[in-house]
């Protein structure tokens, strides 16, 4: 995860990953190992891949307040606020809807430790609201577009505000539903909200924007025809031209299978830093992105056909590595002969990728 000052930590761990948070001194995404713990959170600075013996910081969950999502950063919407109190704020950034809402619901459970029943209630909405497995956002985001079979934009008022490109939540969940997207007005519902998470859309007008800020999982998108919405801009920011976007539908419109943090040796300078690992089939693709930039542009990839997966023993670092290495290291050799080295966090964590990977080459 990545922290802006701000992110998850057990005791007897309960649950640890790598995450961004925002500083509070020199303002940046930085990445940081997070743990949580009964009562506190605890983040790790990561030098050359190592985690640190001794945390960097603890957020003490005591009396703590969580946002989540928090809209704060339009190009994060995978952020979790944290409020402490002292009125310290953290924010801390995921590499996933799934895995940000399994923090914020094991954040707040640590924090409503004494209280079983509002637990089992937040678990409960947790199972509830699933993403069908078979849904490739970034296939449903490219027909959205199309001019002549997409999401229409029209002008709305709300409240004496004109917009003059947007939608309703109502025309959305009927495109999904007529484009067999979806089977239900309720799991449209589901799926528009995702949607607007993984910043694809977003509301406008103070009708969604409440429901986004205040709903539960399964209510921050309204299917109705009073609340709006619209297109969010870093869609089209992201091509630069008409070879790029070929490329990226191409590249980027399987469906993701798995994705997570991990540590990636670099080729030239052979230095390790953490990178959001992205996992796609049809097409195979494995992409990997700087978790510290707002850009939702992979800062490399690579096909997955024809490509050779290993894991590599503790006992012994291979020709080609440098620096530290935690451990869980594996390769990857592509049919161009490319080498990638890359750590994981656990040898579970190692199997779980290789296993995934293979499925695919």
């Amino acid at each position: 995860m990545h922290q802006k000052n701000r992110h998850p930590v057990q005791q007897d761990p309960v649950q640890h990953t790598r995450a961004d948070e925002w500083g509070r001194v020199v303002h940046n995404w930085k990445t940081r190992w997070f743990v949580l713990l009964q009562d506190r959170l605890l983040y790790y600075k990561l030098v050359g891949g190592k985690k640190e013996a001794s945390p960097k910081g603890i957020i003490l969950l005591d009396c703590c307040t969580i946002t989540c999502p928090c809209l704060e950063f339009e190009n994060r919407p995978l952020v979790i606020k944290l409020n402490t109190k002292n009125s310290t704020e953290y924010f801390l950034d995921s590499c996933s809807r799934e895995e940000r809402d399994t923090w914020a619901l094991d954040i707040t459970s640590a924090i409503h430790a004494g209280n079983p029943v509002q637990v089992r209630q937040l678990h409960l909405m947790k199972n509830s609201f699933k993403l069908p497995s078979n849904i490739s956002l970034n296939h449903i985001v490219d027909k959205m577009h199309d001019n002549s079979s997409g999401v229409k934009l029209t002008p709305n008022t709300e409240q004496g505000n004109m917009y003059k490109e947007s939608f309703t939540g109502a025309a959305l969940v009927d495109w999904l539903i007529s484009n067999r997207f979806s089977a239900s007005r309720l799991e449209s519902a589901t799926l528009a909200s995702v949607l607007m998470e993984e910043n694809f859309t977003k509301p406008v007008g103070a009708r969604s924007v409440e429901a986004m800020r205040n709903g539960d999982l399964a209510e921050q998108f309204l299917d109705d025809s009073t609340a709006l919405y619209t297109f969010a801009e870093s869609y089209r920011k992201k091509v630069s031209s008409k070879e790029e976007l070929h490329l990226n539908i191409l590249e980027l419109s399987g469906t993701i299978v798995k994705q997570g943090f991990l540590i990636k040796q670099g080729h030239k300078r052979k230095n390790w830093k953490v990178r959001r690992f992205v996992l796609r089939a049809d097409p195979a693709f494995l992409h990997y992105y700087d978790p510290t930039k707002d850009d939702n542009r992979p800062a490399g990839g690579f096909s997955l056909r024809g490509c050779l997966v290993s894991a590599l023993e503790d006992n012994g670092v291979p020709t080609g590595v440098k620096g530290n290495v935690q451990g869980n290291l594996f390769k990857i050799i592509t049919k161009n002969d490319i080498h990638y080295y890359i750590q994981a966090s656990s040898k579970a964590e190692r199997v779980q990728w290789i296993e995934a990977i293979k499925r695919l080459t």
